[in-house]
Order: C-alpha cells, then sequence, then structure tokens
C-alpha cells in the first residue's frame, strides 16, 4: 500500500490532536474511570475521523478505507487504550450498519450527528448469556402497530453510560438462532432505558462499560436498520469493520510500545553497560518488531482488498485471521515490555502497567480468539461457521 502526501497530512493531523487533546489528560481519565465523550468527540468531529469513509451528504469525508488505516494506526498511539477503544465504537462497531443499511431518515437523526461528534454511539450485541454466541440473544422487540416495544439486558456495552443511541441487535420474530434478529437504533433517553451498572474492568479504564436495562422501551419501527429479520447478517458484516480496526490500532500500540521500551534499555545500565548491549535483549526486541512489521503489512493487505471490492468471505476470513494474529502478539509484546523493564514496568507509574492490562482485551472483546479459530477453520471446510 503506498501512501500518498494527503494520506500523511492526515496522519500527522491525527498524532497532533493525540498529542495535545487526549494524551495530556490520560492519567486523569483513567483515575476517574471515564473521559469526557461529549467535549471530546466534537472536536474529532471536526477533524473528519467518525465519517472518513462515510456519504458527504451526512457529513462524511467519501475517502477510502486506506485512511481508516493510518486513522487506526495513529490512534494506536493513545497514551490510554480505552479512549481509543471509545473512538473505534463511534467508527467502526456502532455506525458502519447504519450508514451502509439506514434509510436517508435514520442516517440524517442519528448518522449525521455521530459524524459531527455531536451524538456519542454504542454497539448493543453482548448479553448476560451471549457473547461469543451472538445466536443466542434473548432481547425481545415485539411490533406493537407503529412501534417496537423492547425488553432485555445487555452487557459489556462501551460508551454505555454516556451514549445517546444504541445499535441494538434484538430478536424480532420467534424464529431461533440466527433468524429473526434485527438491528433497531434505540436513543438512550426514552423511557424504560436505564444503565443498570457502570462496569469495573481489569483495564481500558478510561472508556466507559456499561450494563444496560430495557424495560417496555418502545422505538418506532422506521428506527429499524435496514431490513427486519436481517440483523444477524448485517452485524456479522459489521463485526468485520471492528476486527479490522482492532488490529490496525494494535500495530500503532504495539510499534509505539516497542519504541519506548528500545529507549528505555538504551537508558538503563547493569553490570556496566546498557541492557540494549545484551544481545538477547536486543535479538527479542528485533524478533517482535518483525512480527509488527508483519502483521503491519497483512493489515494493508485486508486494507487493498476492501479498495479492490474483495467479496464477504475473503473479507470475513482476512479481518479474522488479522485479529487473532494481533491479539496474541499484542500479548507477547505487552509480557515482553514489562518483563523487559523489570521491577519498575511493574508498577503502576511506569506506562507499561496500563499498556500490559489495556492490551488483554483484544484476544476476547469483537469476537475471542477462539471464535476467529472457529471462523478460519469454517471457511477453510474444516467445520461449521
Amino acid at each position: 500500500m503506498l501512501f500518498t502526501d494527503e494520506h500523511e497530512m492526515f496522519r500527522r493531523t491525527i498524532r497532533d490532536f493525540i498529542d495535545h487533546e487526549i494524551n495530556p489528560h490520560a492519567d486523569e481519565w483513567e483515575r476517574a474511570g471515564m473521559f469526557p465523550a461529549h467535549e471530546l468527540f466534537p472536536k474529532l468531529g471536526k477533524l473528519g475521523v467518525f465519517g472518513i469513509e462515510y456519504d458527504p451528504a451526512y457529513g462524511g469525508l467519501g475517502a477510502d478505507h486506506s485512511y481508516t488505516v493510518v486513522y487506526g494506526e495513529e490512534f494506536g498511539r493513545c497514551a490510554t487504550g480505552g479512549v481509543a477503544m471509545a473512538v473505534s465504537v463511534q467508527t467502526d462497531m456502532a455506525t458502519p450498519a447504519l450508514h451502509r443499511f439506514g434509510s436517508h431518515e435514520l442516517k440524517a437523526r442519528y448518522l449525521a450527528p455521530a459524524i459531527r461528534g455531536e451524538m456519542v454511539a454504542a454497539i448493543a450485541v453482548t448479553e448476560p448469556d451471549a457473547g461469543s454466541d451472538v445466536a443466542g440473544i434473548r432481547t425481545r422487540a415485539v411490533r406493537d402497530g407503529d412501534e417496537w416495544v423492547i425488553n432485555g439486558t445487555k452487557l459489556y456495552i462501551t460508551n454505555g453510560v454516556q451514549a445517546d443511541w444504541l445499535c441494538l441487535l434484538a430478536r424480532t420474530s420467534d424464529e431461533g438462532g440466527y433468524r429473526g434478529m434485527s438491528q433497531i437504533v434505540v436513543p438512550t433517553d426514552v423511557e424504560g432505558f436505564s444503565v443498570s451498572r457502570k462496569l469495573d474492568k481489569l483495564g481500558q479504564r478510561s472508556s466507559d462499560t456499561a450494563e444496560i436495562s430495557l424495560v417496555d422501551v418502545r422505538v418506532p419501527i422506521t428506527n429499524t436498520i435496514g431490513e427486519i429479520g436481517r440483523g444477524f447478517q448485517q452485524q456479522m458484516a459489521q463485526f468485520q469493520n471492528e476486527r479490522l480496526i482492532a488490529s490496525y490500532m494494535a500495530t500503532g500500540q504495539m510499534a509505539e510500545a516497542l519504541r519506548r521500551t528500545g529507549e528505555y534499555l538504551q537508558q538503563r545500565r547493569a553490570f556496566g553497560k546498557a541492557l540494549i548491549e545484551n544481545q538477547y535483549l536486543a535479538f527479542r526486541l528485533a524478533e517482535l518488531v518483525a512480527e509488527v512489521d508483519l502483521l503491519r503489512h497483512y493489515n494493508y493487505a485486508c486494507a487493498e482488498a476492501i479498495i479492490n471490492g474483495a467479496d464477504q468471505l475473503t473479507i470475513t476470513k482476512m479481518a479474522s485471521i488479522a485479529k487473532l494474529k494481533a491479539g496474541r502478539l499484542q500479548r507477547e509484546v505487552a509480557d515482553t515490555c514489562i518483563q523487559f523493564h523489570g521491577g519498575i514496568g511493574y508498577m503502576e507509574e511506569t506506562w507499561t502497567a496500563r499498556y500490559f492490562r489495556d492490551s488483554r482485551l483484544l484476544s476476547i472483546g469483537g469476537g475471542a480468539d477462539e471464535i476467529m479459530l472457529r471462523i478460519i477453520a469454517g471457511l477453510e471446510g474444516w467445520g461449521k461457521l
């Protein structure tokens, strides 16, 4: 993939924003357990981050997927993974299906303000008894005239405390399994909607995560995204956006972590010389740099496939591979960085501790490693998807 001067200008713009508007506040937001999304998002909206590939008619930039790669890599440089996660929910988890399948009226009311950063969005799929098994969700939306009446519970909802609307997956018929589900836009100011609790997480602390309760929530049938009964299929397509942006961000995170660890090893002296002069340490870092570079170029191949119009099965397989390898490599990099820092790396005052905690989610969220393996095996003809 070749990046033009325009790509590099976009990269510098995002990097400058992160350095001035996010990283100086990272420690404060981590302590608070939340960042002020309604203050930060409008600033990101002005940069066009929330609508990189979206239709200019709704405020998007109308750019191709290569710009999403640049945005993802740069947001990997955030000093807190929680903010990067929350932003990626807005860009690649809660809004792609609405942009792809939603009506003009629905996009004008919910997508356009999300692109401007005036509304915070969340994706509501996971439930207490249905995580990786999306087909097992129980939240129901029953038609009553021109409205859906929704009842259920959603869990691990990123941005859930601050969200203005949800892209909700619910059962809209009695068909079992993956059949009979629909995606519905649910505003959070409607009667019957509540945040049951804000969840306390191991990492990603600056990103608010909620358990959501819906009791006789009424929304118009016109809030349905796309075709009634096609929600599962639409959500599966949306998952590919989520998995790819996660891999793009991971390469940025890992590259930054290895760079900082290399600097530390050059400065830290033991036994009369810099630690980096220990051949094992230098070679181990070099090995990880090579692995990250391989993943980065696989990401570029994924992006080129999307730009060139590859079919959905190809994108699904490539996104699953990228997500699997990114999650596993991220764990390896985080563990190595904390090990090479020694005792100081185990202290909360050092960036390595936060990175170690934040990095662990990638192999779980957006489809666990085991689900990625199941998808890949199924596409190879070795079992059911």
